[in-house]
């Protein structure tokens, strides 16, 4: 990938974020700590990788992506609003009454959305599913999913694991959001996730560890798991990433989950990220 390229990416994450800011402290409701932690995984896949048509959401070929950690879905808002697949103006939406943008993805509500999510640990399984069509219906399509890392204490996530393996889902690419934190403390006072990468590749995954928040590295291990395709390994990619990633106040804090900003705090963070653009 070209300077210009990466360039534009790392661009559109942050003016992403932005748009988050502005839904969140508009509607005074939302969840900005994992939206801003997987920014450059879901920007890089929605404008870089995957075979999509915002024009025709239900194509059949299309790629999938299911956001397992569903609760981080305003980033994911902000994406689809910026690919054309509804106006921009229907994020300031969010969570409202009627709205097609509830919490919690809404596959039958919101277009390009692929799987309604959010009752944790239960993602992966339907990404499996849809890998496991994909193979049998002699498609090209990939499924991409992204897990948090509090939400792997959930046993199903490990029977999809091995199910991956099992059917030899070379189609299907992992991501786990590894910010260390979950809804009520660190992970690793209440579930140490130990060594993800030596476990993924116990389960018989192509493995890679990356920064998750830098787009050099994201674009990079994308390139590599496509090209790793056809070997009978699905794809796992431990993404370390910060939680509030790219506002000061917010990174690896636990209170910001859920939090939303008051006016001062949104009049810094939007300064922050308005600083970062290139």
């Amino acid at each position: 990938m070209n300077q210009e390229e990466l360039r534009r990416l790392q661009n559109l994450a942050i003016e992403l974020k932005l748009k988050v800011l502005d839904m969140t402290y508009t509607v005074k409701t939302g969840h900005l700590g994992g939206s801003y932690s997987e920014a450059d995984i879901v920007t890089a896949l929605y404008f870089h990788e995957m075979n999509i048509r915002p024009e025709e959401p239900k194509w059949p070929d299309r790629d999938r992506f299911v956001l397992s950690k569903g609760h981080a879905v305003p980033f994911l808002y902000a994406a689809l609003a910026k690919r054309g697949y509804f106006p921009e103006e229907t994020l300031m939406t969010l969570r409202q009454k009627g709205s097609i943008l509830q919490g919690h993805p809404d596959m039958k509500r919101c277009p390009g959305l692929d799987v309604s999510s959010g009752s944790l640990g239960q993602g992966l399984s339907m990404g499996v599913g849809m890998a496991i069509a994909g193979k049998r219906e002699h498609k090209d399509y990939r499924v991409f999913a992204m897990l948090g890392d509090g939400e792997i204490d959930e046993g199903q996530i490990w029977e999809a694991f091995m199910s991956a393996r099992k059917y030899e889902l070379d189609n299907l690419v992992v991501f786990l959001d590894h910010n260390g934190l979950q809804g009520d403390g660190t992970c690793d006072e209440i579930m140490p996730t130990l060594d993800m990468a030596e476990k993924m590749r116990a389960f018989g995954f192509d493995v890679w560890s990356i920064n998750g928040n830098d787009m050099a590295e994201v674009v990079d291990v994308l390139d590599k798991a496509r090209a790793s395709r056809g070997n009978g390994r699905p794809k796992f990619i431990d993404a370390h990433t910060v939680k509030g990633n790219g506002v000061s106040f917010m990174e690896n804090q636990g209170a910001w989950h859920s939090l939303v900003p008051n006016d001062e705090q949104y009049a810094q963070a939007k300064a922050e990220l308005e600083g970062q653009i290139r």
